[in-house]
């Protein structure tokens, strides 16, 4: 089934000539400056049926975004050719609604309500006083682990990483050999790894970071990338990152939990029938040609 798109309408605008300087300008002005809008304002009428601004704001608001970045005034023409040309069609003979189309418009219908419930409801969810509360719960007084500085020489061969620690021993500086020698991405940087907790890095590398002492350098050690020569820096107690750093994922969890238990407690109290897979084939679920008739 054919589904009419707003992309040939924006297409032919496009087209019909370059956007100016001038047109850009105003179509970036801010909100504030923009006149007050009657959504049921008439923005064209085609054989006395209306379309209306309201129309246009609705199919505006759902664009891709390669569209949304389009000029007013190209949007303009664009969603209103598309909303007079689906209107003509609609009027037409050919035109009919069909039972696909009712049980769209019925499935759409519920669902932008229940979303518009939705957004209502996310916000009723929480508070500042929980987000803290959250915060707290998950970070106050909690061991945050460790944090290590170190820095490596990567190599191919165990032979080549035995070689450069015995190079280490004698007295050799770490910086220059990463520099020369390590194959690594971290090389040129003498095989600063910068900072990293537990979890981070691959375990065979992971525990021989947690075995040395600041300053010492390992044997070698391999992983899947290689041979490393390792040297621990410096360590640290993890730090708690600030409220403002979690504060958008925190207030994600609060509206994830509060919307499941919302939902489950409303469906809990309501008067719900449905039928058992036990008492259906459900194998009629594929039969999408049924709406097709």
């Amino acid at each position: 089934m054919h589904r009419f798109t707003i992309g040939a309408a924006l297409m032919a605008a496009l087209m019909a000539g370059p956007v100016t300087a001038q047109e850009t300008a105003s179509d970036t002005a801010t909100p504030d400056a923009a006149p007050e809008a009657d959504l049921g304002q008439v923005v064209a009428t085609v054989n006395g049926q209306d379309i209306t601004l309201g129309e246009m704001l609705m199919i505006r608001s759902g664009l891709p975004e390669q569209y949304q970045q389009l000029p007013d005034t190209v949007l303009w023409d664009g969603i209103l050719d598309q909303l007079i040309q689906q209107e003509v069609l609609s009027q037409t003979d050919m035109a009919e609604e069909t039972e696909r189309v009712r049980i769209a418009l019925k499935n759409e219908r519920r669902a932008l309500i229940a979303s518009e419930a939705l957004a209502k409801l996310s916000e009723q969810l929480w508070t500042e006083e929980d987000v803290q509360k959250a915060y707290e719960e998950a970070f106050a007084g909690q061991e945050m682990g460790e944090e290590y500085n170190a820095q490596h020489i990567l190599v191919e061969t165990e032979e080549d990483a035995l070689a450069i620690k015995e190079e280490l021993d004698g007295g050799a500086d770490f910086d220059t050999l990463a520099k020369e020698r390590s194959t690594g991405p971290s090389g040129p940087q003498g095989g600063q790894l910068g900072w990293f907790g537990q979890g981070q890095m691959v375990e065979p590398f992971e525990k021989a970071v947690m075995a040395l002492e600041a300053g010492q350098v390992s044997e070698p050690v391999q992983t899947q990338f290689g041979w490393h020569v390792i040297r621990l820096n410096e360590t640290r107690d993890r730090q708690a990152p600030p409220l403002d750093q979690v504060r958008d994922q925190i207030v994600a969890q609060l509206e994830r939990q509060g919307v499941e238990e919302k939902i489950k407690e409303l469906v809990d109290g309501a008067e719900v029938t449905r039928t058992d897979t036990a008492d259906v084939d459900t194998s009629v679920l594929s039969r999408t040609d049924l709406i097709e008739n």
